[in-house]
């Protein structure tokens, strides 16, 4: 049961919404240079390797949770938040539609709770902060309490360089003892709550009666068809699961977790991923895996959560060589998907599982959807195809936000150099995954805007045109 919170407490949540009250002030004053300078020193600061190597170190010793070496590689998507930023207006005009007579103008939402998950504890707070000052606003994070001494670590650093650039620390604060009760309090202090986390997280900050954005579960699975046939290609495909999968051991929503493989290119496919690092498990190893993953009910059991392969085939009873960078477990057919079949859930860990699917691409498509009834609908899919009528059936079907072509999903679905995404920590799902939008979370969510419509020459087309063979006589009648 949650504990209560204390008048104490409260006390100091007051004192903190008056603090960042008093800094959206003055935010709110300044210019579009002013601004992006800002937004240069806050991720120069977070984004200094000596600084974000010892913040991603702390992390996983902390939390327990992921992996040192990749998840340093985790500050380039601070740099693609602050590549946009840089490339967008924030300030007065930022629009214009002239054949509308529309001009749009960017005001802030004032002051964002932020819900900082345990898997993310700098990237969250350090990518929404550039958000926020681009934006004008202000936030105040909650972290999670097992992540509370690094994030609040890396709150702190950005307070020191927003008070070296004259701006008021209170940009951006962090509560050093959460908890979940006083970030519910929190969430109705404030203006906007942006929830990256649990579906459970995400309900309660909907619950506030605050306006707020949530991100969805993933159960990223991706088709890899019958025209990836040939060992280039082959590589190629095998090499992104590989960076997807092992990144942060797992741990992010968007890691692959099964594959859809055609029969026709299936074994050269899994040969290309134990090229890559796979270790192949048999069928008693996957049993053993199955019951340290997953309680009897199928929920999803935390010690071997975001774990290297080594530490989770330990886990599970058994040893793999030092160079494995991941297990893969033989999924089956379309008759091997269900929430009763484990494997076909949400991992995040260092664990994917194979699919087979034959004949017709539409047998993929249906897999597919099985797929995400298990779990993960409204999150992320991927494909690798070198046909356009697949990636197109598959656009039109697929119940989900964002489709990765032939690229890792843990490293295009938030944004990447190499696609076009909004770069983000935080990833809508749509009224599937119980979000109220199905993109990701960026600079335009951090504005209010208003529009200004100046008057057109009238524009409104006859009663035959509008109405076509539904037209009446008396549609003419005031």
């Amino acid at each position: 049961m949650a504990k209560e919170v204390t008048p104490e407490q409260i006390a100091m949540l007051d004192e903190m919404v008056a603090r960042a009250n008093k800094a959206a002030d003055i935010i709110a004053t300044y210019d579009q240079a002013r601004v992006d300078r800002l937004c240069q020193a806050v991720a120069a600061a977070v984004c200094d390797m000596k600084v974000w190597a010892n913040l991603a170190d702390e992390a996983v010793d902390e939390t327990g949770l992921g992996d040192k070496v990749t998840k340093r590689n985790k500050r380039n998507k601070i740099k693609l938040i602050l590549r946009d930023c840089l490339r967008q207006k924030s300030v007065g005009i930022i629009e214009e539609i002239p054949e509308k007579g529309i001009v749009k103008y960017a005001k802030p939402v004032g002051v964002i709770a932020s819900l900082v998950p345990t898997t993310n504890p700098c990237l969250t707070p350090a990518g929404q902060v550039i958000y926020a000052i681009k934006a004008r606003d202000v936030i105040i994070c909650s972290p999670h309490p097992r992540a509370k001494k690094t994030t609040n670590k890396c709150i702190n650093i950005i307070r020191e360089t927003l008070v070296r650039e004259g701006a008021p620390a209170d940009i951006i604060q962090g509560i050093e003892e959460p908890s979940i009760t006083l970030t519910q309090e929190l969430m109705k202090r404030c203006s906007l709550t942006i929830a990256t986390g649990g579906r459970p997280m995400v309900k309660s900050a909907y619950s506030t009666g605050v306006p707020a954005y949530g991100s969805g579960a993933g159960n990223a699975t991706v088709i890899i068809d019958n025209t990836c046939d040939t060992p280039e290609r082959q590589a190629e495909a095998a090499e992104n699961t590989r960076i997807s999968k092992t990144s942060d051991f797992g741990s992010g929503c968007s890691c692959d977790g099964n594959l859809i493989i055609h029969e026709d290119i299936y074994d050269g496919f899994v040969k290309a991923l134990v090229d890559q690092g796979a270790y192949l498990a048999n069928e008693e190893e996957a049993e053993k895996l199955k019951n340290v993953m997953w309680d009897e009910t199928g929920h999803r059991l935390p010690n071997t959560v975001a774990i290297s392969p080594q530490k989770l085939a330990e886990a599970a009873g058994f040893t793999i060589p030092e160079d494995r960078k991941f297990i893969a477990v033989t999924g089956g057919g379309i008759e091997n998907v269900g929430k009763e079949h484990f494997f076909s859930s949400e991992k995040l860990t260092t664990l994917l599982t194979l699919f087979k699917y034959k004949g017709e691409f539409q047998n993929a498509l249906d897999m597919m959807q099985a797929m995400f009834n298990v779990g993960g609908k409204g999150h992320s899919c991927g494909i690798y195809s070198w046909d356009d009528s697949h990636i197109d059936r598959l656009g039109m079907c697929a119940p989900v936000s964002r489709i990765m072509v032939r690229q890792p999903n843990n490293r295009g679905n938030s944004g990447s150099a190499w696609n076009g995404m909004p770069p983000t920590s935080s990833m809508g799902c749509g009224t599937w995954g119980g979000n109220i939008v199905s993109e990701n979370i960026c600079l335009k969510h951090y504005m209010n805007t208003t529009w200004v419509a100046r008057p057109l020459p009238y524009d409104m087309p006859s009663n035959e045109e509008l109405f076509g063979e539904f037209n009446k006589p008396d549609m003419d009648e005031e």
